[in-house]
Order: structure tokens, then sequence, then C-alpha cells
């Protein structure tokens, strides 16, 4: 009975070695936890961080629709920053009807607008260079011209002269600097064509 109870004892107690690795694997454990905690925490303010960045300072838009074909193709991402001042020529996202459309600036305020019934834009009486255009066209215009653009307006168009919808309509008609989101200065996908505006 008492040789039992000895060995008993013998294998309840673990060696000191015993001790000094399950000592290191709770360490390595703690360690572990805490580093997966600090990885977490520093997740979650990076993910908030770009959170509010996309939200207020460079928002990300996919691509719907053809409007802006060849610059831009259906399912491109691109970012805008967050900006009321334009130049002729770049790229403008505003709200209409609760959606978020992308167009060409073409005119400022001031600015007088011509369109000829061939699609050809003149602008300030000078006709104007348009590369980014494959086929001019007419499109969807309903305006009288020339066309003076408001003061804090802008008078935008698509590269898709043909079907798209912008300022040439008076259903949209020129764009109130309030209904300006930004401006395009970002392709970020498809990859192959990443590119700054």
């Amino acid at each position: 009975m008492s040789m039992l109870h000895r060995k008993k004892k013998e294998v309840s107690l673990p060696t000191k070695s015993q001790v000094e690795t399950e000592r290191k694997r709770y360490r390595r454990r703690k360690a572990y936890n805490k580093a997966l905690g600090g990885t977490v925490y520093v997740l979650t303010i990076v993910a908030a961080v770009a959170v509010l960045i996309a939200t207020l300072i460079l928002p990300v838009l996919q691509i719907e629709g053809t409007s802006m074909e060849p610059t831009l193709s259906n399912g491109d991402i691109v970012l805008l920053a967050k900006t009321p001042r334009f130049q002729r020529g770049e790229l403008c996202g505003f709200t209409w009807n609760n959606k978020l459309l992308i167009k060409r600036v073409i005119g400022i305020p001031g600015d007088w607008i011509e369109i000829d019934t061939d699609g050809t834009i003149y602008l300030n009486g000078e006709k104007l260079e348009e590369p980014y255009v494959e086929q001019k066209a007419f499109g969807e215009c309903d305006l009288e011209f020339p066309l003076q653009v408001p003061p804090e307006q802008f008078f935008v168009v698509g590269d898709m002269r043909e079907s798209s919808v912008d300022s040439r309509n008076s259903l949209i008609g020129c764009i109130p600097k309030d209904q300006v989101v930004g401006k395009v200065f970002f392709r970020v996908w498809p990859f192959k064509r990443i590119h700054f505006f």
C-alpha cells in the first residue's frame, strides 16, 4: 500500500524541467494573446481611419455604365478628392437624383458654351479640342445655345457623347457647386489601367 501511495505521489508531481516548460508555454501564450489583442486593436483603428478618409476626404466610387468611355469603363474603381474648385477638362463627381455621377467639366462659371448639331463644342467662341472623345454627337441635347454657365455652377459632359445624359439636357443642366462631391484623381482598378488624372 505504501509503495503504491509513493508511486502515485511521484507520478503526480511534475519535474523541474516540466514546470519550466509549462511556464515557458504559458508565457508564450500570454505574449501571443497580447500581440493578437494589439494587432486587432491596430487593425480596428486603421479600418476606422480608412472609413473616415474614404467618407470625408477621398470617396471611393465604382463606375457604372458607359457614359465616360473610353476614359472610364463600367466596373472601374476611382478615388475622388473633395474640392469645390475645378478646371476645364477635369473629371467631376456630383450628386443627382440620389446618384453619384461622373462627367467632364467643360465650362466653368461665366463661360459661353455652343454645340453644333454634329456635336462640336465651342468654348467662349473657340472650337474645343477634345482628344478624349472618340466620336462626337449632339446626343440628348434640348438646350438653346449659346448658353452662359451661371455663377457657382459647372457645365459637364460625358465622353461617350451619343449616350451620355449630362448638362446638354435640361433634366440635369449646369451643376451647382453644392452638388459637387469631388474631382476624380486616381483609378485604382483594374490594375492594368491604374492611372492618375
